[in-house]
């Protein structure tokens, strides 16, 4: 009678090492997939690296576990980015006050930075990743710049460059 070994690695149908993905790994899988690779690599890649496990019922249930906690955490986040593009929606119009010349041309540009600033100023958390310039903002004036909060959702907010008051002496 053949003995069993704990944790034994099975074999695929075509001689490979049958293994449970805990991370995504480019060209082979996401998270969460039983694939079948080389022993080579998955012993001394995938394993020691941890983007890999031996699928055990144990491990098996584990990920449907993982997948459910990170599955309401997506949930909730989308939930908080919702509100959000609500919030920014409300908001009229940016002002940023920038140097500029008596034609209006700025001396620096408004950028992606600026704009998250003004935002986070009005308690609306927006990375600067998160705003999307179609180009630099060199003169005074109305733009209408698009803020992709990720997981698909968008939005709009109209930004006003104003020259900066200067006291005159």
């Amino acid at each position: 009678m053949p003995v069993r070994r704990r944790n034994q690695v099975l074999k695929g149908k075509n001689g490979g090492m049958q293994l449970l993905l805990t991370d995504d790994v480019q060209h082979l899988g996401k998270q969460g997939d039983l694939v079948e690779v080389k022993h080579g690599y998955g012993r001394n890649y995938l394993l020691p690296q941890g983007l890999a496990t031996v699928p055990t019922p144990h491990n098996l249930k584990l990920l449907e576990l993982h997948k459910k906690r990170v599955g309401q955490a997506r949930e909730a986040k989308l939930a908080d980015l919702k509100v959000m593009s609500e919030q920014i929606a409300r908001v009229p119009q940016l002002t940023i006050e920038a140097n500029a010349n008596e034609e209006g041309h700025l001396y620096g540009s408004v950028t992606e930075a600026d704009i998250s600033k003004t935002l986070k100023g009005k308690n609306l958390k927006v990375e600067p990743e998160m705003v999307k310039l179609e180009g630099m903002i060199k003169q005074c004036g109305l733009y209408e710049v698009d803020l992709n909060l990720g997981y698909d959702i968008t939005s709009k907010v109209k930004v006003m460059v104003v020259p900066l008051k200067q006291d005159k002496k």
